[in-house]
């Protein structure tokens, strides 16, 4: 019997947290008496409209760009953690600790870094924040993309860029793991709020499926609570497209400003 691809891509790190997210993967697969198939250099696009995908948890934005009317969606995370709780969490704007601005508008002119520009923590809510600030549809004297929030971390401590918006989960997870990644570094503000990454599965699954999978997941945390606190996880909530028509919202509300691009 062939199996489903089941792969949780979005929080990968540090160490401990794509350990917890394994072992409750397994036990997810084990509960529905599924086999997990492993994608053979899918791209994340890719894997998210497979027909044989049976969970995965990809960004909010994109759910409602790229991927819009072509998955279902599964659930968004209930987490227990700093600027993440009851399935919203936000975007952290962060500096170095050496910088001496206070003020966000005290950083117009500087230099930006996002990690992906379908991101919506590290693109859409930090659009979405400076939008307000911008002068001539430009508030950085220039933007990188560095491929990953820890990446833009580094390019902040390296002093490649002043400012970057890391997702508050992410953030979180380094604060508990890996404080050395963090270290030199300071929250200059929050962007407004975001329902958390939501969970998907292939377009094609019945809302019974869809149930389904959701209770697994449930269950699994329930039966593992040392997966559950190391993930700050209490729960999967049900989730409804319209739920993240707001980042459709930011995005319009920082165009009517004159932002639709990040610079």
């Amino acid at each position: 019997m062939s199996g489903r691809y089941a792969e949780l891509t979005m929080y990968v790190a540090p160490a401990p947290v794509e350990a917890a997210n394994q072992q409750w993967l397994k036990r997810i697969m084990a509960l529905l008496e599924q086999t997990r198939e492993r994608p053979q250099d899918l791209a994340p696009l890719a894997l998210f409209r497979a027909p044989n995908l049976l969970l995965a948890q990809t960004c909010g934005y994109p759910l409602v760009t790229q991927l819009r009317g072509q998955v279902q969606l599964i659930g968004r995370p209930h987490y227990d953690l700093p600027d993440s709780t009851a399935g919203m969490h936000c975007s952290l704007i962060i500096c170095r600790t050496t910088d001496n601005r206070e003020a966000l508008a005290d950083f117009k002119g500087s230099r930006g870094v996002v990690n992906d520009e379908h991101s919506n923590s590290g693109m859409n809510l930090f659009r979405h924040r400076l939008a307000a600030l911008q002068e001539g549809g430009r508030f950085f004297s220039s933007l990188g993309m560095s491929g990953a929030h820890r990446h833009s971390l580094q390019w902040v401590k390296a002093e490649r860029a002043d400012l970057a918006a890391i997702d508050s989960v992410t953030f979180a997870y380094l604060a508990r793991y890996a404080p050395e990644e963090i270290a030199g570094l300071r929250v200059v503000a929050r962007t407004a709020p975001s329902p958390t990454l939501p969970y998907i599965t292939a377009h094609t699954s019945s809302h019974a499926e869809v149930e389904r999978i959701r209770a697994a997941m449930n269950t699994a945390l329930k039966q593992m609570p040392e997966v559950s606190s190391c993930l700050g996880l209490k729960e999967v909530l049900p989730a409804r497209a319209v739920d993240y028509q707001i980042l459709l919202d930011y995005e319009s509300e920082a165009a009517k400003q004159g932002f639709a691009t990040l610079c």
